[in-house]
């Protein structure tokens, strides 16, 4: 068995009224980016991680649903690849600017189980002290921020901090996650605008699940693929299959290298799909039971599965106790959030300011 993971044949094109993508190898080649092997060593902990996100998700909505959380459960179920991924794929000091979506880039990173379900669950000792949304995933020690619920405000932010890391000449790489509703905001073209005339270290991912909240992508814009947009700004897009995770692994780690190396910015469209709501009080009633079971069978997760099984890199029994070892450190972790305290209510005032 080589060292590296043989990658996949370009998928044949599906159903465009689904909204899914065509193959891109020929698009990312007109991008400049080259191809990146996967060792079998990291394709494993890439395949744990996204059984975890996948797990914690599901384990969250239940949460929600026994009434053993406050505020609401927004889910990335159906579309982890093109979120979890690009984050795998950062150093330790590279910063991401996520969403409320964005569960898996905080997994793909490395952050505790224990402080992301202490976050779940709105409990003192979180990483925002139970302040902020509980969706709201960061985590400082890896360089995750604090989103905000405004969409695709996390765009201009990662853009200022990839500018300060243009100007430290250190090396880092900032990411930034919008869904396609977050393309049609200024923040959106202003980060973007910006990032490209300065020739930052950056890299922006549209996550393109078909809807924004209840809005279809063909009532948002004319457009077939987001990353069309690029090309106003001066600055390589590509479309890719959101839930293929070796086109994902090969796109961004590529698009990241290509950015560390001072080459400038890049917008990369994954199109994907969330399997339930805009949130765990959303019955999505506006999408036909047709779409989801279409997308459905295009999970990222069993995907990328038998690729594996069938290169030999895992078998059943390395899934069984893969499973079993993350549900073990999920049960530990909400254990540890539930047996927290919430925060009092005089800690309002308190992080209002940095200190000096």
């Amino acid at each position: 068995m080589t060292q590296a993971l043989l990658r996949t044949q370009p998928s044949p094109d599906a159903d465009p009224r689904k909204g899914a993508s065509v193959s891109t190898r020929t698009k990312t080649a007109q991008g400049g980016l080259a191809r990146t092997d996967l060792s079998e060593a990291r394709a494993k902990e890439l395949y744990r991680r996204l059984y975890t996100s996948r797990l914690i998700d599901e384990r969250g909505r239940k949460l929600f649903r026994q009434g053993r959380m406050l505020g609401n459960m927004y889910t990335a179920v159906g579309q982890e690849a093109i979120t979890l991924v690009p984050a795998f794929c950062l150093n330790e000091q590279d910063f991401i600017g996520p969403s409320h979506r964005e569960l898996p880039a905080s997994v793909g990173k490395g952050v505790p189980l224990k402080a992301i379900f202490a976050q779940i669950l709105a409990r003192a000792v979180s990483p925002d002290r139970g302040k902020s949304h509980p969706c709201h995933y960061d985590y400082a020690p890896l360089r995750v921020l604090t989103p905000a619920s405004t969409v695709a405000a996390q765009y201009v932010v990662a853009t200022g901090v990839a500018l300060a890391y243009k100007l430290q000449k250190n090396g880092n790489v900032a990411i930034a996650y919008t869904g396609d509703g977050g393309t049609a905001r200024g923040d959106f073209h202003e980060a973007l605008n910006f990032g490209a005339v300065h020739n930052l270290p950056i890299v922006y991912f549209i996550q393109n699940n078909l809807w924004a909240e209840s809005v279809p992508l063909r009532l948002q814009t004319a457009l077939v693929n987001l990353s069309d947009r690029a090309k106003a700004y001066g600055m390589p897009g590509v479309t890719i299959d959101g839930n293929d995770v070796i086109e994902v692994y090969e796109t961004a780690s590529a698009a990241i290298t290509r950015a560390r190396n001072g080459e400038g910015p890049m917008l990369i469209e994954g199109k994907t799909y969330r399997w339930y709501g805009h949130s765990e009080i959303d019955p999505a009633n506006y999408r036909t039971q047709e779409e989801l079971e279409y997308w459905k069978k295009r999970d990222p997760v069993p995907r990328y599965e038998k690729i594996l099984m069938e290169r030999g890199v895992i078998d059943d029994s390395y899934k069984q106790a893969t499973l079993q070892r993350i549900e073990r450190e999920i049960e530990e972790a909400i254990d540890f959030a539930e047996k927290s305290p919430h925060p009092e209510p005089h800690e309002i005032l308190e992080d209002v300011y940095a200190p000096l």
